[in-house]
């Protein structure tokens, strides 16, 4: 196979799965890791993909992708995550939700509910919430964020730094153990700092195409992080130097 047909099997790989890693290409491709590890080299170096630790993810910028995209992305791994997350969330419990994808999949699995008192910046959370009135939620207003359907800037922050909750529960755009969490947008980074700071636990929601991703923006440093709840395809590598650095790691299977 010509190095084009190869690039052109990989990128096809990335954009229908979010993620590839070298050990599958390897084997899809019929090709030596070398080969492999060259041509995503190549590949990052146009600026067609993020490089990791054992593969490599769709490239991440400082634009932000629209929702129907990252909802596309490792669907049923993130219905895993939100399915595992709210199995931790009791009746009665005051928790703190940030935008996301996974997020608002984890307040579906949360509906049911009873008692429950929710904080969030994010419209689709509280959307979602409008079909479980015997749960409280308290919504922030600010400015709309519209690729995230979340509300952020410094009313929202203001608003988020006088509230508190057991635990909060926030996505992102990248997770590695030398970084933290982390997102392309300064006004999001801003809003899920406040969120994270009034609480008492912090976990992080975060599927396979974003463990050992570095977005530009910090948002929760490792050393903040409590639990990270993620899928069976998330790089090993980073998930044992997070553990390293402390964090408690849950892998689901999807």
């Amino acid at each position: 196979m010509i190095a084009a047909q190869r690039r052109r099997l990989i990128l096809a790989a990335l954009r229908g799965d979010g993620a590839v890693s070298i050990a599958a290409l390897v084997e899809q491709l019929q090709s030596s890791a070398v080969t492999v590890r060259r041509d995503l080299d190549l590949l990052a170096d146009e600026g067609l993909l993020d490089r990791t630790h054992g593969g490599a993810v769709l490239r991440s910028s400082s634009r932000e992708s629209s929702y129907a995209e990252k909802l596309s992305q490792a669907l049923a791994e993130k219905t895993a995550i939100a399915a595992r997350a709210a199995a931790g969330v009791r009746d009665g419990d005051s928790i703190a939700l940030g935008p996301g994808t996974t997020t608002e999949l984890l307040a579906k699995a949360l509906v049911g509910r009873m008692g429950l008192r929710v904080v969030t910046n994010s419209l689709l959370v509280a959307e979602t919430f409008t079909a479980s009135p015997e749960n409280e939620v308290v919504v922030v207003g600010g400015e709309l964020r519209h690729s995230i359907r979340a509300v952020v800037g410094g009313t929202a922050v203001q608003q988020l730094a006088g509230l508190r909750a057991d635990t909060v529960f926030l996505s992102g755009n990248g997770l590695t153990a030398d970084f933290g969490l982390s997102t392309p947008a300064l006004p999001v980074a801003d809003a899920d700092r406040a969120l994270a700071a009034g609480a008492e636990r912090v976990v992080a929601l975060v599927d396979r195409t974003k463990v050992g991703v570095r977005s530009s923006v910090l948002t929760v440093p490792t050393t903040r992080l409590d639990t990270l709840v993620t899928d069976g395809g998330a790089d090993a590598g980073e998930l044992d130097a997070l553990r390293a650095a402390g964090v408690a790691v849950d892998v689901v299977s999807a």
